[in-house]
């Protein structure tokens, strides 16, 4: 029988890679999203909730340990990134079973944190594999589009799980809610089962098969190598750049994240279930919206200054929910914020993770593109815990003010940027090190 390789196709590329950011995003719409608001509904202040969060997402900052890893060591009969993406969704199956067996979770936060840190570890693992699949096979050209499709499809995975897991906690319980997220995490498993990287690759172990000559030729081969040329990549003024960019786009997202389920529930006393059909609803239209022009977007504007009119959009956001208080309790405010709020992170993400792979060399893509997200996760993590003193130190329209500082710092950096340089640089990489490595 014959099974596609995801580096002749282009439709099984975009179908795959969208499919596995749709496994990211139904694990993270119930621990990023419907559990706070859970907690929230439940009297728990923003402290603890801002807590919560930075421990989930702490694995996501882990991700520079396993983008080695995989670097180094794979079973390149099955390719260079699908075994490790079949262990991460694996993983993924098992760890949200292991959040359904926390007894009593509002009573118990301290495990509920634990066993929300194990899913987002295997998330984070399946989300490097994936990664460093997707910059191997996906072409230049087609990265931006793909982009656009990936986030796309991982934000409508949250907004399914979000929606799904807090009807299904609020009628059956945390334990309902997890089983149904993970029978759908292990339907797309089948898809990297089903497919190879590139022809004449095993499917699994015991099947027939060799390692492909394209795998074999950016294979690194010792961690010497690994750590010349990932000095090499990320030294530069690019790179650079683009991880402190990085990060105050995940202090951006992390901040917001915490910040939205603690005003609309205890701020504007919506329901969580109010809150989470207007956020998943929001993510929706985002994500169709991601996946027909994101991309689109970035090819036609230019990766720069796209994010730049985002940022700037999210500057005038936050500074006019601040000037805007006397009108929050207006019907539509608070689906108007989630909708605008959540509209302009995702282009931003779409525009971002474009530039981070267009700024990777190929021969350590999985270590230095996983360098770009987990510090990026860094600043998710610290801009969530950000909520609980944001909300001691200033008051309601401050937190908004603070959002708006965090996106000033995020534009200031994005000006160091430079695609083009960037990519010169590293085809001047390249050629040296085939020239080193030819005898």
């Amino acid at each position: 029988m014959h099974h596609p390789a995801l580096s002749r196709s282009a439709p099984w590329r975009y179908i795959t890679f969208a499919a596995l950011y749709a496994a990211q995003g139904i694990p993270e719409g119930l621990t990023f999203f419907g559990i706070p608001a859970w907690l929230a509904l439940n009297g728990v202040e923003a402290g603890p909730i801002g807590a919560y969060l930075a421990v989930i997402t702490l694995p996501w900052s882990f991700k520079l340990l396993a983008g080695p890893l995989m670097d180094r060591w794979t079973f390149l009969p099955m390719g260079r990134r699908r075994p490790w993406v079949l262990f991460g969704q694996l993983g993924l199956i098992l760890s949200l079973l292991l959040l359904g067996a926390v007894p009593a979770p509002l009573e118990h936060l301290t495990w509920l944190s634990a066993a929300g840190f194990v899913v987002s570890f295997f998330g984070a693992f399946q989300d490097v594999a994936t990664d460093g699949m997707a910059v191997d096979v996906i072409p230049l050209q087609e990265q931006a589009r793909a982009n656009g499709l990936m986030w796309g499809a991982k934000t409508l995975g949250t907004a399914a799980s979000l929606s799904l897991s807090t009807w299904l906690i609020n009628r059956h319980g945390l334990d309902a809610a997890v089983a149904a997220l993970a029978l759908g995490v292990a339907c797309i498993m089948l898809l990297p089962l089903y497919l190879r990287e590139r022809p004449g690759e095993r499917r699994l172990p015991w099947t027939p098969g060799a390692a492909s000559p394209e795998a074999l030729a950016m294979q690194v081969g010792s961690w010497r190598d690994i750590g010349i040329t990932l000095r090499k990549a990320f030294t530069l003024r690019g790179s650079i750049a683009m991880a402190v960019a990085g990060f105050f786009f995940g202090m951006v997202m992390g901040y917001m994240d915490a910040l939205l389920p603690v005003f609309t529930i205890q701020r504007l006393e919506w329901s969580n279930e109010g809150y989470a059909n207007t956020l998943a609803t929001a993510h929706t239209f985002s994500a169709l919206a991601a996946m027909a022009v994101g991309g689109w977007l970035v090819d036609r504007l230019g990766h720069v200054r796209l994010m730049n009119v985002y940022l700037g959009l999210l500057v005038l956001l936050g500074v006019g929910v601040a000037l805007s208080h006397a009108h929050w309790m207006r019907n539509g405010f608070g689906t108007a914020l989630i909708g605008v709020s959540q509209l302009l992170i995702v282009f931003l993400m779409v525009a971002y993770l474009a530039t981070s792979m267009a700024m990777c060399w190929r021969r350590v893509a999985a270590t230095q593109f996983t360098l770009f997200m987990a510090i990026g996760n860094m600043g998710r993590g610290a801009g969530a815990a950000l909520i609980g003193p944001a909300r001691e130190w200033t008051s309601w329209p401050g937190t908004f003010l603070v959002f708006g500082a965090l996106v000033v710092l995020s534009a200031v950096v994005v000006q160091w940027i430079n695609v083009q340089r960037q990519q010169r640089v590293m085809d001047q990489l390249e050629g040296e090190h085939l020239g080193r490595d030819t005898p």
